[in-house]
C-alpha cells in the first residue's frame, strides 16, 4: 500500500500536475535484507528515513496494529529529524498515535477493514493534492 501510494504522488492519482518526491521505504527488499541484517529488523525504515527524510518532509506510517516496533523506530526517526509525521492504524492504535504529530485511527479491528479504509484515505490525499495543484 505504500508503494501504491508513493506511485500516486510521484505519478498522478485523477488530474495531471507535477510530479512529487515519494517513495515507499518498503519497496526495496534488498534494503530491508541488508539492513535487517546489519542493524536489526527494527531499524530498517529509520535507516530509510534518516538517508531520504529531510525537514519539512513528510512521513506516513501505516500499521493496522500499531505496536510494530521498525513503524514506531521509523517514526521517532522522523520527528527527530524534523519530518512531520502521519500514522494510520485500526482502533486500538497500539503505540502508534503517540509516536506520530498526527493519527487516524479507524475504528476496527479487522486487519482487511483497516487497510481498505488506509487505501481510501491515501487516495482522497492523492485527489486533494491532484485537485490543489491543478487550481494553483
Amino acid at each position: 500500500m505504500a508503494a501504491h501510494l508513493a506511485a500516486e504522488f510521484a505519478g498522478r492519482c485523477v488530474l495531471d500536475r507535477e510530479p512529487l518526491p515519494a517513495l515507499s521505504l518498503a519497496e526495496s527488499s534488498t534494503a530491508i535484507t541488508a539492513i535487517g541484517n546489519d542493524y536489526g529488523f527494527e531499524l530498517v525504515f529509520a535507516r530509510g528515513v534518516r538517508a531520504h527524510g529531510r525537514p519539512g518532509d513528510v512521513l506516513i506510517a501505516m500499521s493496522t496494529s500499531g505496536t510494530s516496533p521498525n513503524i514506531l523506530t521509523a517514526l521517532d526517526t522522523a520527528r527527530a529529524s524534523g519530518l512531520v509525521t502521519i500514522a494510520l492504524t485500526g482502533s486500538g492504535g497500539g503505540h502508534l498515535a503517540a509516536h506520530a504529530d498526527h493519527a487516524l485511527l479507524v475504528p476496527s479491528d479487522y486487519t482487511p477493514r483497516i487497510q481498505e479504509v488506509h487505501l481510501m484515505w491515501a487516495h482522497a490525499w492523492c485527489e486533494a493534492v491532484d485537485t490543489v495543484w491543478a487550481r494553483s
